[in-house]
């Protein structure tokens, strides 16, 4: 009875720690490729990360393309700006998502609208001065030199 006991025992430990070296595997080794989008023109084998890809998506679904992450996604995942090591924590991903307070008032405000932005063109490394800007309510706007002039896209 008491062999029983202990067999029963290591037993139980034995699926805890298998099931434990498992959940760590997931983490340390998260998966390499990017998800799979689609563009609305067929199925890409990379991220969008074009202004054009990128603007037709937010048209077409109102919201970003899966390969976008807040900031504050991407530091839960590791990343820190200034190291540019976003795509050493999440292979493929752009930042993308946080609110843009359009401070300059260079954009046309109106009661209710809120602005967004996420990167573009990037590839890794350091985050470049590309960016689009788009609303709740469905402007887009690009920018090439980091907020200081907005080209409206149609």
């Amino acid at each position: 009875m008491r062999n029983k006991r202990i067999l029963n025992i290591l037993l139980i430990l034995a699926v805890i720690l298998i099931a434990f070296f498992l959940r760590q595997s997931d983490i340390l080794n998260p998966p390499e490729q990017p998800p799979v989008i689609s563009s609305g023109e067929g199925v890409s084998d990379r991220p969008l990360i074009s202004k054009d890809e990128v603007a037709a998506y937010l048209r077409e679904h109102g919201e970003l393309p899966p390969n976008f992450l807040t900031k504050k996604e991407a530091q839960e995942l590791g990343w820190v700006a200034s190291q540019g090591n976003l795509h050493d924590v999440a292979p493929g991903m752009s930042i993308g998502g946080d609110r843009f307070y359009n401070r300059e008032k260079l954009l046309p405000e109106k009661e209710g609208r809120l602005y967004y932005e996420c990167d573009i063109g990037y590839e890794g490394g350091r985050r470049g001065p590309e960016r689009l800007v788009f609303s709740n309510d469905g402007l887009i706007f690009y920018t090439g030199d980091h907020y200081e002039s907005f080209e409206p896209l149609q």
